[in-house]
């Protein structure tokens, strides 16, 4: 699929226009208060925005990884808080359900997910767990049909506010690695679960991030996502693969907004009797960022179309959002730049996404994190990239 069809298209014009119109005006209200006005959660209820990517079997979008790609391209011009409200029901926290869940799983929990009537969250990352995230210590220790979970997760994406959590825990204390890992369903409410208060943060103000705290909490064996224990690990990997899909097209939607503010900037700042943008300097730091965005956008859209196809795209997952992230902050810097002292002053659009978009290169696997994993699956596939090579670098 090369071209945008007619549906997919009025479906991102919709979606633009209520970026444009009612979230972008509410930016400086969501940061300096920290949330989300219900009335905006309750649009994106009526949009779909909870469930674009769950099948229309349970009552969402069924979108295909390019047309999700290219929605995140568009929602996440605005501030990046935003998307996150609905991001994990129609991202990381439904799709360990999709790829995995039972049939039961599914039909209990999609369709809640999908309408935004339940937050989900996706609990894996702990105090010393995070780039290295088979070295976790929760537990779930067995006890007849039960598991008693203990342990602590951090950093967890919409877990204040979150009604479910997909939460990673260690059933197999003997197994090493990522083996004995399992991932369980837990209701909030369910004894022994409890959140702390949302941490302050740099940027992404109105996306609220806190703890998970599980004190022998005590969830039935039917709780394990697909229903079988130690593979909990195998799981996250699949959701995280499309995630970083998803994250790098994240991560444009920002980089265009900032290149239209900084062209809209450098044509009514004067200095010297004439706007900036007559400058060859500032043309520079546009032109670079452009041709950066194009860059990255065709590499999302391109690995997006070959995970639809069925190819395996874990590599091509790790380059999209290593490049992508750091494209999109290597974009903010030029922005602050170009609006000059301006850009360093609050509520000034290049400042507030500044702050917003360093998260980009930390979570779902730091930028280092993205090297090494690149690096190694290019040694581990010579045979493929010599392949690669052949069918892109010669003559037909």
């Amino acid at each position: 699929m090369n071209q945008t069809p007619p549906p997919l298209n009025n479906l991102l014009d919709a979606l633009y226009r209520f970026i444009k119109d009612e979230c972008i005006p509410l930016e400086d209200h969501v940061d300096r208060h920290d949330e989300i006005p219900e009335s905006i959660v309750g649009r994106m209820r009526e949009l779909g925005l909870f469930g674009h990517s769950i099948p229309t079997a349970y009552g969402g979008g069924g979108l295909n990884t390019e047309a999700l790609a290219r929605v995140n391209m568009v929602v996440s011009q605005a501030s990046p808080a935003f998307r996150a409200r609905f991001g994990g029901n129609t991202g990381i926290a439904s799709e360990s359900l999709v790829v995995d869940g039972t049939p039961e799983q599914k039909s209990r929990y999609l369709p809640a997910l999908a309408d935004g009537s339940l937050t989900g969250c996706f609990a894996l990352t702990e105090p010393n767990a995070g780039s290295d995230a088979t070295a976790l210590t929760t537990t779930a220790r067995a006890e007849g049909d039960q598991y008693v979970l203990n342990g602590v997760k951090c950093f967890i994406t919409n877990a204040p506010l979150a009604n479910l959590f997909t939460v990673f825990a260690r059933t197999d204390a003997a197994a090493p690695g990522s083996r004995g890992i399992s991932a369980f369903l837990i209701e909030r409410g369910t004894s022994g679960l409890r959140t702390g208060p949302a941490h302050r943060k740099m940027g992404q103000h109105g996306s609220p991030v806190g703890d998970v705290f599980l004190e022998n909490c005590r969830v039935p064996a039917s709780a394990i996502v697909g229903g079988t224990p130690g593979q909990g690990f195998r799981t996250a990997m699949k959701a995280l693969n499309k995630q970083r899909i998803n994250l790098a097209g994240l991560c444009i939607g920002p980089a265009i907004r900032l290149v239209d503010e900084m062209i809209y900037r450098a044509r009514v700042r004067e200095q010297f009797g004439q706007p900036i943008a007559n400058f060859q300097l500032i043309q520079q730091l546009i032109a670079e960022s452009s041709t950066a965005v194009h860059a990255a956008r065709a590499l999302v859209l391109q690995t997006a179309r070959k995970r639809d196809q069925g190819e395996d795209v874990t590599m091509d997952a790790s380059m999209c959002k290593l490049f992508a992230s750091e494209m999109c902050g290597r974009v903010a810097d030029y922005a602050v730049q170009v609006f000059g002292g301006g850009g360093y002053i609050a509520d000034n659009v290049a400042e507030r996404m500044y702050r917003d978009v360093r998260l980009f290169r930390l979570y779902e696997g730091t930028s280092q994190i993205h090297q090494l994993n690149i690096a190694r699956l290019m040694m581990a596939r010579e045979s493929d990239h010599a392949e690669f090579n052949r069918q892109h670098l010669t003559l037909a």
